[in-house]
């Protein structure tokens, strides 16, 4: 199903100029917090990112016609590592877009505990109407262009919204042929195949790690889970496997939405029915476990759990006020606006911060890098348990820091994640 240019402009509204608008906001406002441990200079220097690269290219696609592509690459952070994060496609990804996503992967990566910094790649193509043909040859050629920025010791690749793991193939096996080799020394790009040493749950890693994390603060706020209903917003990769985890886990998803529309059902949805048909149609529409409700309306449905798993900037100040839950777990990368955060806090409604709720999947990304490196393989249970295991220590690690200093789940995030770079920084010395 392809986005319509009504839904794409629809889009570009909402997202221009919003993530790294975000990004910004939500490190300004704890640089109050770390003042008294770090000096303003090293909190500044640490905010800025290193290097933002914009590429163009001019393949020949399907059609025998060139078309110019546009690309970015940004490396934010590497005082505690290569700079890692996904590579975006999209018709309306901007520079400042990839800056913000970046800028969220340090952080991000530094509150997980991976020896990672943060990166990010944008490519500015539809992946929704591109053959696949087109988009291989999209991808190749991001590869072949951007080879000099990308490596194992620079910055490492994964998916993003618009890329997948075969998408992730291409690109590793474009950069073995740029060195006339089957395979490469270190690990270039993760969430790939398997079969070319990805590594098993990969792909579900993020969702699954959003569950956990909203299991684990459920339990703290004294809400059974196995009484628990919530509410999935955005059916792709991170919300169905969201919505699979929590179902598993006891919690009864009662509405679920994409682009296209949304279904609910009080009774709770049949989630993996729900999966089957979106894997099918491509959409949540059509589903007849549910009935279909406008988008707007199941995001301001009365639940105990809402899991903005879509886009950016989709609890804002407009809508913030009509939030009925108790928990919001952030399956998005920026899904929440500064002043919405506000409101949402003076009501009392726990939010799970992106750079902790999503952090699944840079962490399993993180195994996939160690087991290339090392040349072994994991078991998909080896992954499950450790995943479990970081996921759960680090919610506890944030909790326990928001309260003892009452400061909200996203101060404490980042209070601990711009302490780690910083800390990073000066062990490394001031002169790069």
């Amino acid at each position: 199903m392809s986005v319509t240019n009504k839904t794409r402009k629809k889009i570009l509204k909402n997202s221009a100029a919003t993530i790294l608008a975000n990004a910004v906001a939500n490190f300004r406002q704890v640089v109050p917090l770390l003042a008294g441990e770090f000096h303003n200079d090293l909190l500044e220097k640490v905010f800025h990112p290193m290097e933002r690269i914009e590429m163009s290219f001019g393949p020949v696609m399907g059609d025998g016609e060139i078309h110019v592509v546009k690309a970015f690459i940004v490396r934010h952070s590497d005082a505690l590592g290569p700079a890692k994060g996904g590579i975006r496609m999209s018709p309306v990804v901007t520079l400042d877009d990839v800056t913000g996503l970046a800028m969220e992967m340090t952080w991000k990566c530094a509150l997980i505990g991976v020896p990672f910094g943060g990166g990010k790649s944008g490519i500015v193509a539809d992946a929704d109407t591109l053959s696949a043909f087109d988009k291989e040859t999209i991808m190749r050629r991001f590869a072949t262009m951007g080879f000099r920025h990308i490596g194992p010791q620079v910055y490492i690749p994964a998916p993003d919204m618009g890329t997948n793991e075969r998408d992730m193939g291409y690109v590793k096996d474009a950069i073995c042929y740029s060195h006339g080799q089957a395979t490469t020394p270190g690990c270039y790009v993760t969430g790939k195949p398997v079969i070319l040493g990805g590594i098993p749950g990969r792909r579900a890693a993020t969702g699954r790690g959003v569950a956990i994390c909203v299991v684990e603060a459920l339990n703290k706020l004294g809400v059974n889970q196995d009484e628990a209903t919530a509410v999935v917003q955005g059916f792709g990769n991170v919300g169905s496997f969201s919505a699979l985890a929590l179902a598993e886990r006891g919690v009864k998803i009662i509405a679920a939405g994409d682009i296209y529309g949304a279904v609910y059902n009080p009774a709770g949805l049949d989630v993996p029915a729900l999966d089957k048909h979106v894997t099918e149609a491509r959409t949540v529409k059509g589903f007849t476990g549910g009935q279909e409700i406008d988008c707007r309306e199941m995001l301001e449905l009365p639940c105990d759990v809402l899991v903005p798993a879509a886009t950016d900037s989709q609890i804002t100040a407009e809508n913030a006020d009509r939030i009925k839950v108790k928990l919001i777990g952030e399956g998005a990368n920026s899904p929440t606006t500064p002043q919405a955060d506000e409101i949402l806090n003076e009501k009392g409604i726990t939010i799970l911060p992106d750079i902790l709720c999503n952090a699944g999947g840079v962490f399993v990304s993180y195994l996939e890098y160690t087991q290339e490196t090392q040349q072994e393989q994991m078991t998909e249970d080896q992954v499950v348990t450790r995943l479990t295991r970081r996921m759960s220590d680090r919610l506890h690690l944030v909790w326990s820091l928001a309260q003892d200093r009452a400061i909200t789940m996203r101060q404490a995030a980042m209070v601990h994640a711009i302490r780690t770079v910083c800390q990073a920084r000066i062990a490394r010395g001031y002169l790069t």
